[in-house]
């Protein structure tokens, strides 16, 4: 795997994981950001929660860099990571495989995978697919942080304010319904 440190990375540094950010506290870890391909990959850590901001093109080519950053749990004072997928331009199958499989590592260890800002495009894949009812998607990386992690909310919320709830793709907006797992 070829991860480099991208223009706003750390020099030398290779790779993510667990030593990626803070053990816990309230300090943010600088963000440290990588290009794989047609992806760039931040990942920054703000107390219990791993952010991992993803840019460009998602797909078989670049996914090896998304596992590093979602790798390392359990993870000392992680309750979250968060995926944001605001500049994300196109995943395919692959990556939202990857994505799956990483919410069924983190559940047993007491780490919640949660998404935010989706563009269109990304929300349909989760809609056609089905994910978007056992991923908790928000609309932006502010409101996921505002959220907290509270069990209780429902898996697959949207935000009715977000762009992907005003889309016309029938009368109920895009997709299937949200629904809380079992």
């Amino acid at each position: 795997m070829n991860l480099s440190a991208g223009a706003a990375g750390d020099a030398g540094e290779q790779g993510v994981g667990p030593g990626a950010g803070p053990v816990g506290g309230p300090e943010p870890q600088p963000p440290r950001a990588y290009r794989t391909g047609e992806l760039r990959i931040e990942v920054r850590r703000t107390g219990p929660v791993r952010i991992v901001s993803l840019a460009g093109e998602l797909d078989r080519d670049s996914a090896d860099g998304l596992r590093t950053a979602l790798a390392g749990l359990p993870e000392e004072g992680l309750a979250r990571i968060l995926v944001d997928l605001a500049e994300l331009s196109f995943c395919d199958s692959t990556g939202l495989n990857i994505l799956l499989r990483a919410r069924q590592e983190a559940e047993p260890v007491g780490v919640r995978l949660e998404l935010a800002g989706p563009r269109p495009v990304v929300v349909r894949l989760l809609a056609v697919t089905g994910a978007d009812t056992v991923l908790r998607i928000h609309p932006d990386v502010a409101v996921a942080l505002a959220a907290g992690s509270d069990p209780a909310e429902p898996i697959g919320s949207h935000d009715p304010g977000s762009p992907d709830s005003s889309d016309s793709d029938g009368p109920d907006g895009p997709g299937p319904t949200a629904r809380e797992r079992p």
